[in-house]
């Protein structure tokens, strides 16, 4: 099994070759939008946090485009396998949320290469591999194995 470290690695060089959008959400002349871009626009790879993220309601990833959700995916990998942050949790489900959207051959997915899919899928292995009792604990155990299925689907 792989350690923490490599499969950040991992997914950081297969994700490396998003680049850094100009926008980061799709609707500018919404609020709510315009706020969440503002967000993950003033943050990169290594400082993204739990608390520019973390509260599910107000998650700017909600409104990331596909191009932006992959850019970040590196970032939301190192969150997920943190510990759970003391306010908003573990991050594990709402990657999974993120991920999951309307199911399979979302628009996340579609935006994704075969090996970036892959990556994602062995993502998902080591959290099963490493993280069992925080799936059990937030009930995230399904939902991860639905989304591993979508992300397996080669297309």
């Amino acid at each position: 099994m792989s350690s923490d470290v490599e499969i950040l690695d991992r997914v950081r060089g297969v994700f490396a070759s998003c680049p850094r959008p100009e926008r980061f959400t799709n609707h500018p002349f919404c609020a709510e939008c315009e706020e969440h871009h503002e967000t993950l626009a003033s943050r990169d790879l290594d400082t993204l946090c739990f608390d520019d993220i973390g509260n599910g309601a107000w998650d700017p990833t909600t409104m990331a485009t596909p191009e932006a959700f992959a850019y970040y995916m590196p970032a939301l990998a190192r969150l997920a396998l943190d510990d759970p942050h003391p306010t908003w949790g573990w991050f594990g489900p709402q990657l999974l949320f993120q991920l999951e959207r309307d199911g399979p051959r979302n628009e996340r997915w579609q935006a994704m290469t075969a090996a970036q899919r892959a990556t994602v899928v062995a993502l998902l292995d080591h959290i099963v591999g490493t993280r069992a009792e925080l799936l059990d604990a937030y009930d995230a155990t399904d939902e991860l194995f639905r989304v591993r299925r979508i992300f397996e689907d080669a297309g």
